[in-house]
């Protein structure tokens, strides 16, 4: 039985490993195929997607965790991963670090909007978006 166990956590580690390599935009469907974030003196190289409370985020900066530097508390550390190409999603609020690029799609206050520039961090209706009919 522990060979099973072993073998098990080792295909684990080829998966999270491959879902390393998928484009950003695919990322939110398939969350659980990313490491959970691990507060535990981890290091994290830049780049690295790892998931937390069901979202993925993207290392911004390497570093080397601690169990205050969660995702959600650590922005200068990660970004949320915010578009999917196949589905439309809810629009948030980008940091610099995570930004709309153009042509991605949102919705919000009922409308579904397509970014016209890179770099959007503003909000619907208030510049460089496009409402789409």
């Amino acid at each position: 039985m522990t060979d099973i166990i072993a073998k098990a956590y080792a295909y684990r580690k080829m998966i999270e490993d491959a879902a390393q390599y998928l484009p950003d935009e695919k990322v939110q469907d398939s969350v659980r195929l990313f490491p959970v974030w691990d507060g535990s003196g981890v290091s994290y190289e830049a780049g690295t997607k790892v998931s937390y409370n069901g979202i993925v985020y993207k290392v911004l900066t390497a570093h080397v965790s601690q169990a205050g530097w969660t995702p959600t508390a650590a922005p200068s550390l990660f970004a949320e991963v915010l578009t999917d190409p196949d589905r439309i999603l809810p629009w948030k609020q980008p940091d610099s670090t995570n930004p709309y690029a153009k042509g991605d799609k949102v919705t919000h206050n009922g409308f579904t909007w397509i970014s016209d520039v890179d770099g959007n961090v503003w909000e619907p209706s208030a510049y460089g978006w496009s409402k789409i009919e």
